[in-house]
């Protein structure tokens, strides 16, 4: 099957991660995946929530929003609250994220990622959870010096990657014209690229086999151990908190 800017079917699209993206942030990343591109911040909350308070645990949470002009027609602002896409794509984000850390070892503290949508053309959430990581591991390493932590706090890396059947054919790294064809969708998130975390997959159009199940994971998992090698690149020069 020819591909949209002739991409072999097991290619991603070019990556890249500008680490630092807003100064104000405790972390900041904008990761752009193809013409794809997120902002990602994760900030250190006051609190942790009412229900964790005495506990001695920390928590990990995750706001999503799609900018209005992320797509071909100008998106409303959620002003009155959190549409039920929103909300599944920020729980997805926000399990994905908490997969990473030992949040015991964090303490009674809660840090929220954001991850704002600037350019949407397809894989929104995988990339918002691939740049998320990110932000958070810089976030982490902050507050560890900051606070004077000396247990470990991230303890897996954490990567996502969208599958699909589009023309009876496997493909990885879906763009959005892709998306929109697929038979079969799939968002599938890692931890280490050995073990799964979380596996979406939705016979659009029609069912799928087990094999053809196993041929999107197998595709999934060769590009979360290529994400995973992007992602260290970018924390490389600093030991991960």
């Amino acid at each position: 099957m020819e591909r949209i800017n002739n991409r072999a079917y097991n290619q991603l699209r070019p990556i890249r991660m500008t680490p630092h993206f807003i100064s104000s942030a405790d972390g900041s990343i904008l990761i752009e995946m193809g013409k794809t591109r997120v902002i990602c911040n994760a900030t250190l909350l006051p609190e942790v929530p009412s229900w964790l308070k005495g506990k001695g645990k920390g928590w990990i949470t995750a706001e999503y929003a799609l900018m209005p002009q992320s797509t071909s027609q100008r998106v409303d602002r959620e002003r009155k609250g959190a549409s039920g896409r929103t909300q599944e794509i920020q729980r997805l984000i926000g399990r994905s994220l908490r997969g990473s850390a030992n949040l015991s070892a964090l303490g009674e503290r809660a840090i929220v990622v954001d991850c704002d949508v600037i350019e949407a053309d397809g894989g929104t959430r995988t990339a918002s959870i691939i740049g998320g990581f990110v932000a958070l591991a810089l976030a982490l390493k902050k507050i560890k010096r900051e606070a004077c932590i000396e247990e470990q706090i991230l303890q897996h890396v954490v990567t996502a990657i969208s599958v699909g059947i589009v023309n009876g054919e496997p493909i990885l790294d879906l763009c959005y014209k892709e998306d929109s064809a697929a038979d079969v969708d799939m968002n599938v998130v890692m931890r280490d690229a050995s073990e799964f975390i979380e596996i979406q997959g939705t016979g659009e159009h029609t069912s799928f086999s087990r094999e053809t199940l196993n041929q999107l994971l197998d595709l999934s998992e060769r590009a979360c151990q290529s994400i995973k090698e992007l992602q260290l690149a970018i924390l490389n020069q600093e030991k991960l908190p």
